[in-house]
């Protein structure tokens, strides 16, 4: 049957196409209220600009075709975030804050989660060029704003922060390879193999390891990282920025301070929202001031992508 479409591909017909249009115009809207100019990256880029800065989490997702024209390695993007910065970094060129706001098909490899299409159609919001926790809980609160707008059944968000593992890492001076062994057993949540690994290092700084697997749940979390975690400037200052943004949410707030979901890619905090009726997460986001650098312009940089197809879905 030629007419079949690839796996986990599908047309959107019309009852959905008039849902998924209506919310993009609603929380494009709601961007441009809050002073988000809209950009329009392209699909296709040459690889080693696509997945510059990325830390490369991207790349097994991303789809690799071969430029006719130029003989070099195309991708099509998995993820535009990445594309955003570069258009901040390159093509504005600006000095202090800029707000940028995007919607788009984006292109995976495999499917993200059991089930879901491999080609997501992101909405999002970035802003770059301010360091300060004033840019965190903008970018928050306009997360809350839009899931609230779409009316998400049981909307909740997850805020994690690396720095809080990083911290601990450095504190031990684990070498680069140790620190791979230990992200990768603590992303699976592997006590045993964190026992193992970290069986060299200091005492208290094993402790602290062992125990990041066990802090997630509601603010009774930060409370018992405060309490039990040692006192290093990099997890106390993080922690302290947990607190403000568990404050400034409208919606139900969690931590899990063992979530290292993009650690090569994020350098602060990390958001990722929830609803009912969407497996997996609804939007994902956090700060990643390493990208602008890579791309030869260092800006520091948050914002958010929400999956419209699936949050059309899911609306009440």
């Amino acid at each position: 049957m030629r007419w079949l479409l690839p796996e986990y591909i599908e047309d959107i017909l019309p009852a959905e196409a008039a849902r998924i249009e209506q919310l993009r115009r609603k929380i494009l809207d709601l961007f441009f209220k809050h002073d988000y100019e809209l950009v329009m990256p392209p699909l296709l880029e040459y690889m080693d600009s696509l997945l510059t800065g990325t830390g490369h989490d991207l790349e097994l997702r991303t789809f690799k075709v071969v430029d006719q024209l130029s003989g070099r390695m195309m991708g099509l993007r998995a993820d535009i975030t990445p594309q955003v910065a570069r258009i901040d970094a390159h093509l504005l060129n600006r000095k202090g804050v800029t707000r940028l706001c995007y919607c788009g098909s984006v292109l995976h490899t495999r499917p993200a989660s059991p089930g879901a299409t491999r080609e997501p159609i992101q909405i999002g919001a970035e802003r770059y060029g301010d360091a300060g926790i004033a840019a965190d809980l903008e970018i928050l609160r306009l997360l809350c704003k839009a899931l609230q707008l779409a009316r998400a059944r049981n909307a909740r968000i997850a805020i994690g922060h690396v720095a809080v593992f990083r911290s601990l890492a450095r504190a031990a001076q684990a070498g680069p390879e140790l620190e791979a062994q230990l992200f990768e057993a603590l992303q699976r949540k592997d006590v045993p193999e964190l026992r193992n690994l970290s069986r060299a290092l200091e005492a208290k700084i094993r402790s602290a390891i062992l125990l990041l697997p066990e802090l997630y749940g509601g603010p009774e979390v930060l409370a018992a990282a405060e309490k039990k975690l040692p006192r290093i400037a990099g997890l106390i200052a993080a922690l302290a920025t947990l607190r403000k943004l568990a404050r400034a949410c409208k919606l139900p707030v969690s931590f899990d301070l063992a979530e290292l979901r993009g650690y090569h890619y994020h350098s602060g905090v990390v958001l990722d929202a929830y609803c009912d009726g969407v497996t997996g997460a609804v939007a994902r986001g956090g700060r990643y001031d390493e990208v602008g650098k890579a791309f030869g312009r260092a800006r520091p940089a948050t914002g958010f992508s929400i999956y419209l197809r699936s949050l059309a879905g899911a609306v009440r």
